[in-house]
């Protein structure tokens, strides 16, 4: 079975995500026939190369409502083992990032990319780094096991960058407008940070040839997803 992740670095609601759904694929009998591939999405495809405060981004995107829409994020994420730091994080353009998993995934495989995605997401909510930064990705990916004279060449030039633009069109094409969207067997998606019960509970109808479909997506970062 194939899991297709449609989501951003820069989406809170992502990491959670990941996280409910890799609890409910380590309880799927089924586990050891699933290949998980990240593919990107760009909450914000115009936002600036240069690094901005997250408070200040967000409260000039949503204004009060902000400070709450962080702290519900965050009480969440504890439950997963997520330690989100709002403060110091930092809100940039995620194209590099997303070039730099299709290399992981295309290079090394989807086992290093979801590990690097993981650690990118923990550069971004947690540790205050700025993953638009090359040298700091290139840091990110040779953690992760990447080549870092390979990755820092690669993030210097344009490599990957069409095929990138052509998955974030591809996920404009099938409709996705929020994300987590999970997409299996590229037929049935379930949008959200899901339980993992529920996560668990689809991927046993997927196995069975039975479809889940997705709720209606809604603008902003809602109680399970965030969307443009």
């Amino acid at each position: 079975m194939k899991v297709e992740i449609y989501s951003d670095i820069a989406c809170p609601w992502c990491y959670i995500g990941k996280r409910r759904f890799e609890q409910a694929l380590e309880r799927f009998e089924g586990k050891d026939g699933v290949e998980v591939v990240f593919r990107p999405y760009q909450l914000v495809p115009d936002a600036s190369e240069e690094p901005r405060n997250h408070r200040e981004w967000l409260a000039e995107r949503y204004g009060p409502q902000s400070v709450a829409m962080d702290a519900r994020v965050a009480e969440l994420g504890r439950a997963e083992g997520i330690s989100y730091d709002f403060d110091a994080a930092i809100e940039v353009n995620t194209l590099l990032a997303h070039r730099l998993l299709h290399l992981a995934e295309t290079a090394y495989g989807p086992a290093v990319q979801t590990d690097l995605k993981e650690r990118l997401l923990k550069a971004h909510f947690s540790d205050g780094v700025n993953v638009g930064d090359r040298a700091a990705l290139t840091a990110i990916a040779a953690a992760a096991g990447l080549d870092a004279e390979r990755v820092a060449a690669y993030l210097a030039g344009d490599e990957g960058t069409a095929e990138v633009r052509a998955q974030l069109a591809a996920a404009r094409d099938l409709g996705i407008s929020a994300v987590p969207t999970f997409v299996f067997e590229g037929r049935w998606a379930v949008q959200g940070g899901q339980e993992a019960d529920t996560f668990l509970s689809v991927l046993r109808q997927v196995a069975a040839e039975t479809g889940a479909v997705a709720p209606s997506p809604a603008e902003g970062c809602a109680d399970d997803a965030c969307a443009v």
